[in-house]
Order: C-alpha cells, then structure tokens, then sequence
C-alpha cells in the first residue's frame, strides 16, 4: 500500500517539484496550495489533515524572496511564516504517528558560522541581519518540531537546504532571490540591447546552489530510508562567486553588455557553504551541476515566464 502525503506548498519552486517527483513514484499525493487550503487559518489545515490522515506531510510553504524583500518586509517574513508553521504543528498534535518533512533553509544558521557549516552550528550565535526575521520563524518551525517529538513522540526531520534554484521560481525582479533575480533582469537588458546591467553588491560574496530537483531526490530517499538524526544540511558541494555565477548566465543568456556592481547595496553573508556530510554519508548526493540547472531553469523560463 502506498504513503499518502500531503505537500504544502505545492505549487511553489520546491512542492511542485518534489509533487511531480512523488506522483512518479505511485505515492498517493494530496497537493495542498493556498487555492486549496488557507495556511493562515488553523481550523483549515486541522480539518485537512483530519479529514485525510496522511502518513507523511512535506511542509513546502513558505514566504520567500530575496535580500531587498526580506529586508524591507521584514513583519510579513516573521508573521506569515509563523502562522503557516506554528498551524500545521499544532494540527498534528493529535496525531503523532504523522510523519513531517520540515523545508527549513540555511539562513538559520548564524552570521560567524565557520563555513563550510554544520549541523551543530544550530543556534550558536547571531543571525544575519538582513534576513533574520524569516530565519527566526523558520528556527521557531524546529524548536517546535522537536518539542512536539518529545512531548508527544512526533517524528519531524527538518532539512536545511543552500539557496534553491529552478522551474517555478518566482522570477520577479524585485522580490525574487539571485539566480532567477539575474536571469529574468538579464533576459531582459538582453532583449532590449542594453550596454550595462547593474548587479546588487560587489560581487564577491561566495554562495552554493542547489537544483530544485535535486532537493525532492532527496526527500525521496529520506522517506524511503530510516534517517537517525532531524536536523539535515543538503548542499550541492560547489561554491561560487556571485561574479562568476553572473557571468554564466551572462552568456547562456547572450547578453553583450558590461556587468557592473552597486557596492552602495548590500553583500549579505561574504560567504555560505554547507556541509553536507552527513546527508551524503546517509547515501544521498546532488547530482545537478550548476551549469546544466541554470540552462534546465533558463529554458523553462523562456517557456513559461
């Protein structure tokens, strides 16, 4: 008999994804998005989950967005992502044998964390400034996670992905993060034969990507595998100038004019890298490298967007 699953989030960059993935694999999967089930209201997500008593949940919801939007709605990140997380934890208070694939994100981890970062950096000193607010909903998401498996004997695995790429990514030049902030700003400078494209910061700050698809390969082999810890980095091993990635996609884009950098804007981190040993001990690797991801996400933007 297969798992039943609900997915929130499932029309966003990693539900829909890991949603394909799963409807693939003859899981039978509950696609909840925010036409179907309101987050905010907790007698929604209840009635849900008591109506269809899933063997698993994959929490994909979220507020996301890039620098200038997390630093500039800095009470939405905080309050809307609370709401959506402290909801379905508390939903499934009644019933512990539901399993919960927590999406959390690598912000969480503090400012001075010695790279490349481990899992054991959790909670070890100041976050990053500029996102701080969605990082704190997001550590609330686990503490709270972990409460309910020791009160009740809940189990939660919260994962802590590098920065996500790919398909349905919010593409919006203002609120999007890097690399789909980049593609649809370039693709446009290139449409229009501009001679100068202005990049946010100097360029330096080094980052890792990770594919979307790569992120639900491996919450398909968490569920198909006994995880022994809850707490689990998934990275893609490569690290890269913002520079560098800008002048990839300066050229699977086309675009002939100048890269230039606003060093008025903000960096943000200088540098974020996950360790991932222990996911990859477990059995897991990425296998998306970052030139073929950013040529899959360029073609579906041309496609979609």
């Amino acid at each position: 008999m297969s798992k039943k699953i609900i997915v929130f989030g499932s029309k966003g960059l990693v539900g829909s994804s890991v949603t394909r993935l799963l409807k693939n694999s003859d899981y039978e999967i509950i696609a909840s998005s925010r036409n179907h089930t309101n987050l905010f209201l907790f007698d929604e997500v209840k009635k849900l989950i008591e109506e269809n008593k899933p063997d698993l949940i994959i929490n994909a919801a979220a507020k996301v967005g890039g620098i200038l939007a997390n630093d500039t709605q800095r009470s939405d990140f905080l309050l809307e992502n609370l709401k959506i997380n402290i909801n379905i934890l508390e939903a499934i208070i009644p019933f512990p044998e539901i399993g919960i694939i927590n999406l959390g994100s690598s912000c969480i981890y503090p400012l001075d964390a010695k790279n490349p970062i481990k899992e054991s950096s959790f909670m070890g000193g100041e976050l990053e400034p500029t996102n701080s607010p969605y990082a704190m909903a997001k550590l609330t998401a686990i503490e709270l996670g972990r409460s309910l498996k020791t009160q009740y004997g809940h189990k939660i695995i919260n994962l802590m992905p590098t920065n996500l790429y790919g398909p349905n990514d919010n593409f919006d030049h203002v609120t999007s993060h890097v690399i789909p902030g980049l593609i649809s700003r370039m693709h446009k400078a290139h449409k229009e034969n501009q001679k100068v494209f202005k990049i946010w910061g100097s360029g330096n700050p080094l980052r890792e990507f990770l594919y979307v698809d790569d992120l639900s390969s491996c919450i398909k082999f968490i569920i198909e595998n006994k995880i022994p810890v809850d707490l689990i980095n998934v990275g893609s091993g490569e690290e890269i100038s913002i520079l560098n990635l800008s002048k990839k996609i300066q050229e699977i884009i086309g675009f002939e004019g100048d890269l230039i950098f606003d060093t008025n804007k903000p960096d943000g981190n200088p540098r974020k890298f996950l360790d991932s040993t222990v996911i990859n001990n477990l059995g897991w690797k990425s296998e998306v490298n970052l030139d073929t991801g950013l040529e899959l996400t360029y073609k579906w933007f041309l496609k979609n967007i």
